[in-house]
């Protein structure tokens, strides 16, 4: 792959602020783009209101300005993007590639997560309120992830994924696939906790005609009680006067070994530090549990 046409991004969630976990998967995206000439994009995920906090993308904004992750182009917001979404929604109904689903919360727990299908054999009345499915095909997705290596996902055995919730919102497994395809993204770092939704997205990337990007899944930061960093966990923002200890500290995390006086620096010394030495063969496929205080 031409270096100059190499495009990463990174994509929160204005859920909250931005906390230790998500600060190492912007500095992986990051430092990989910067690392091989390539840009780099932001995009706010904003099209769950029920779990978004206000003001939380101005608060991502600022963190990530305060750690010398400048991004290249304008911020895209996901919420801007509805007529898009439809369209592709819409073609893929033309196609017979999704179908409605009316299954019920209590239905869904009770197949421990994995759908079986049922409405695809058992279309629901006309009028009842609906889920849109993508029907996925019994094949195996295979692709060589640069830090989990090589992974085989059967789609069948991770059931038909939701694209549009029956509360009328646009799901993640749509928007992200089609906001990458739009954007031109050819390379996406972010944490292994979507590792398992990859697999769907390269089988809808495919059917929507574009282009499989490289994938590289950082492993997720475990809080010191062994749980997920997360802001439903409550984890603590980050401190925007300690940015340079910040970096450093994730980047060790990454396997990169920062000299110690970096922490002294400023924000974007560090970075050019990592963009100079940045090995992504370095990164462990896991990480023990981590105190972020």
């Amino acid at each position: 792959m031409s270096t100059r046409s190499l495009t990463g991004r990174f994509a929160p969630s204005p859920s909250g602020p931005l906390h230790f976990g998500s600060l190492l998967a912007a500095v992986a995206s990051f430092v990989d783009a910067r690392a091989a000439g390539g840009r780099w994009l932001l995009r706010i995920e904003d099209i769950d209101p029920p779990r978004e906090m206000a003001g939380a993308d101005r608060l991502i904004l600022d963190t990530l300005a305060c750690h010398g992750l400048h991004w290249d182009g304008t911020v895209l917001y996901q919420s801007t993007r509805h007529a898009r979404y439809r369209e592709v929604l819409d073609d893929l109904l033309a196609r017979g590639q999704i179908y409605r689903c009316a299954c019920t919360r209590a239905r869904l727990i009770s197949l421990h997560r994995v759908y079986d299908g049922y409405c695809r054999q058992h279309p629901p009345p006309a009028d009842a309120a609906c889920a849109l499915r993508l029907q996925l095909p019994e094949k195996s997705v295979v692709f060589d992830d640069r830090i989990q290596g090589v992974q085989v996902q059967h789609l069948a055995e991770a059931g038909d994924c939701i694209i549009h919730r029956k509360d009328g919102l646009f799901a993640y497994q749509l928007a992200v696939v089609v906001d990458d395809i739009d954007q031109g993204v050819t390379d996406i770092v972010r944490g292994n906790d979507i590792l398992p939704s990859t697999g769907a997205q390269i089988h809808l990337t495919q059917l929507l005609g574009g282009t499989t990007p490289r994938y590289a899944h950082v492993p997720v930061l475990l809080g010191a009680d062994g749980h997920k960093l997360s802001k439903q966990s409550f984890a603590p923002a980050l401190d925007n006067s300690r940015a340079a200890s910040n970096l450093c500290r994730v980047l060790a995390l990454l396997g990169q070994k920062p000299p110690l006086d970096l922490a002294n620096e400023l924000p974007e010394t560090v970075l050019q530090w990592a963009v100079t030495h940045w090995d992504i063969t370095q990164i462990a496929r896991v990480l023990p549990a981590h105190d972020t205080q």
